[in-house]
């Protein structure tokens, strides 16, 4: 039978309301739907929140946290970079630790694993951004260990520079090297004062190279200048664990002559204290 084009018109237009009113009950079906439930066993700050100045994440396995400094802010190439690199790196912590406890049968009477990551900013010029990174890991062995290191960004450049970066390539490093290990003496002898002194190329325990030891900017007296270098020594490097880690501020004075051209100029004014400025326990690092 022929369908007349009236009736056909009108078919048609019941096709299309039906259509749209599946698709309105829908949507009101997906508006109505629950959101999925956080993954169990964890709680942590996204990596899209709206100030990511900080990280953490709690699991059966391992409590993982990061804290940036709010002087960043200024640096934002730095912080998206950061930021992104130290979560990684966390993550990968908590896959490390779920897969050794799992391993280990899960035993309840092990505490988590624990790793907190905190820098703070430890001196700028107008060229250069300096920040100290203070990482504490406990994975389960006699002890924790706490690591500290530097981060030195051209602000100029846009990108991370090192120690070679900042003194004249080939340089003799000498005078500093015989610096910092004196320096070095000094600190452990007020700490522990029948502590064997150490020598550059020592035995058991030696004085690090300037050049291959981790620091950060200093300032000082002059506003917007670093006043020197603070070298960040860590446990085992000169002595045993009980001794600690020591921060020896070495005076600009000392390497000025050794200095990139491009970065001489940063360097100014008197520090307001010479040898070792290792925080006290409690105090800001």
């Amino acid at each position: 039978m022929r369908m007349s084009s009236p009736v056909r018109a009108l078919l048609i237009a019941a096709a299309a309301v039906a259509a749209s009113l599946a698709a309105c009950n829908r949507d009101d079906e997906a508006k109505k739907a629950p959101a999925a439930p956080p993954a169990v066993g964890a709680v942590e700050t996204p990596a899209d929140a709206a100030s990511p100045m900080a990280f953490e994440s709690r699991t059966p396995w391992a409590n993982v946290s990061l804290q940036l400094p709010q002087g960043l802010k200024g640096q934002p190439d730095l912080h998206a970079r950061l930021y992104a690199e130290e979560v990684r790196k966390l993550r990968q912590f908590i896959e490390g630790a779920q897969g050794e406890r799992t391993e280990a049968g899960n035993d309840v009477d092990l505490p988590p694993y624990e790793n907190t990551i905190q820098l703070s900013v430890a001196g700028q010029t107008g060229k250069l951004f300096s920040l100290k990174r203070v990482a504490f890991d406990f994975s389960g062995g006699a002890h924790p260990n706490t690591l500290t290191s530097g981060i030195l960004w051209d602000k100029a450049l846009k990108r991370q520079i090192g120690f070679a970066d900042l003194f004249r390539r080939g340089v003799d490093l000498t005078v500093l090297d015989q610096a910092l290990c004196s320096a070095i003496n000094g600190a452990k002898r007020a700490r522990v004062p029948d502590s064997a002194s150490v020598t550059l190329g020592g035995k058991e325990w030696a004085c690090p190279r300037a050049s291959v030891t981790e620091f950060v900017l200093t300032p000082g007296t002059a506003p917007g200048k670093a006043a020197g270098l603070t070298f960040l020594v860590g446990p085992y490097q000169v002595g045993p664990y009980v001794e600690g880690g020591y921060e020896i501020a070495i005076p600009a004075s000392t390497f000025r002559s050794l200095l990139a051209t491009a970065y001489a100029d940063e360097f100014g004014g008197q520090l307001t204290k010479v040898g070792d400025v290792t925080p006290t326990a409690g105090a800001a690092g």
